[in-house]
């Protein structure tokens, strides 16, 4: 099964790793830091050596964003994201794992799981039935 884990997070400065532009990672010491940069780099190594990474993106920052709607056969084009919130969508991993719990288990390997959010969802063929 596919799973999408979307990484969330309210940074300072956008860049990646995002982890790092947050306020709870620029007050870690240099040795922390790379002790969590270090852990990104061998989970994501560990998901190519078991063929679970399907494919990822690191998102531009927000201030990029465009939102789109159709109002009165209008196309409405207004900037930013469409929610108004501190934490946004800063990045994404597929992986195609054997069950949700190990998707679950990869998501909270991530180090921005222990500053902000790593949400994880089943991405569902267009047919829906496998769920």
């Amino acid at each position: 099964m596919k799973y999408l884990i979307l990484i969330y997070s309210n940074p300072e400065t956008w860049g990646h790793p995002i982890f790092l532009r947050t306020k709870e990672g620029r007050a870690l010491s240099d040795g922390e830091r790379a002790e969590l940069t270090g852990q990104l780099e061998e989970l994501i190594a560990e998901l190519h050596s078991t063929g679970e990474l399907v494919d990822a993106a690191a998102l531009a920052d927000p201030i990029n964003s465009r939102t789109v709607r159709m109002r009165d056969a209008a196309v409405v084009v207004t900037d930013g994201p469409y929610v108004e919130i501190k934490e946004q969508l800063a990045g994404l991993f597929i992986v195609d794992c054997a069950t949700a719990e190990r998707a679950e288990e990869i998501a909270g390997r991530f180090p921005e799981a222990r500053f902000s959010a790593v949400e994880v969802r089943p991405i569902m063929a267009v047919s829906g039935e496998e769920m």
